[in-house]
């Protein structure tokens, strides 16, 4: 089970969070996974096999020195700590996509990875008022603080439903 690494954490649990909660500045960090040989294995079999992810004693003699995990698998772990602590259960509306994805370092078994999620923009839709716009810088970090995935994640969010009754009376 993976926890808040740190003090700050959102004032509203995950199930009652909405676009209001999201405040530009604000950092978070959730973690930890371990990253274990036969995931890499696994996921490269399924997903992306290329010998550097699916064959240890091919990636010996590779560019990295031994077997990484694939680009992918980091996307997907990144995506296991936003879901399970950054995005809220019922505002999350959808994204429209990801900027400056980059993989800055190898994914390696016996990594232990965390999520750092760093508000850079929340605001609200112009069109509609029901909504707004998240921008986050997010970061899969590994022990040594390389970055084995960082992107910017963009995501709509719902605003808090207004609680009064349809004819605007508390």
């Amino acid at each position: 089970m993976t926890r808040s690494l740190g003090t700050a954490d959102f004032t509203a649990p995950i199930e009652d969070r909405w676009f209001s909660d999201y405040v530009a500045g604000v950092q978070y960090e959730y973690g930890h996974l371990d990253v274990r040989e036969e995931e890499i294995l696994r996921f490269a079999e399924q997903f992306d096999p290329q010998p550097i992810h699916t064959d240890p004693d091919f990636a010996l003699h590779g560019p990295f020195g031994g077997l990484i995990g694939s680009g992918w698998h980091s996307a997907g772990l990144a995506m296991r700590l936003l879901a399970d602590h950054y995005l809220s259960k019922v505002a999350s509306l959808a994204s429209p996509g990801v900027d400056e994805l980059r993989w800055k370092v190898p994914l390696r078994p016996g990594d232990r990875v965390r999520l750092r999620a760093t508000v850079l923009e929340a605001r609200p839709s112009r069109s509609k008022p029901d909504r707004g716009m998240v921008v986050t810088q997010v970061e899969l970090l590994n022990q040594d603080d390389g970055a084995p995935i960082s992107f910017r994640a963009m995501n709509l969010l719902a605003v808090r439903p207004d609680r009064r009754s349809p004819s605007g009376s508390a």
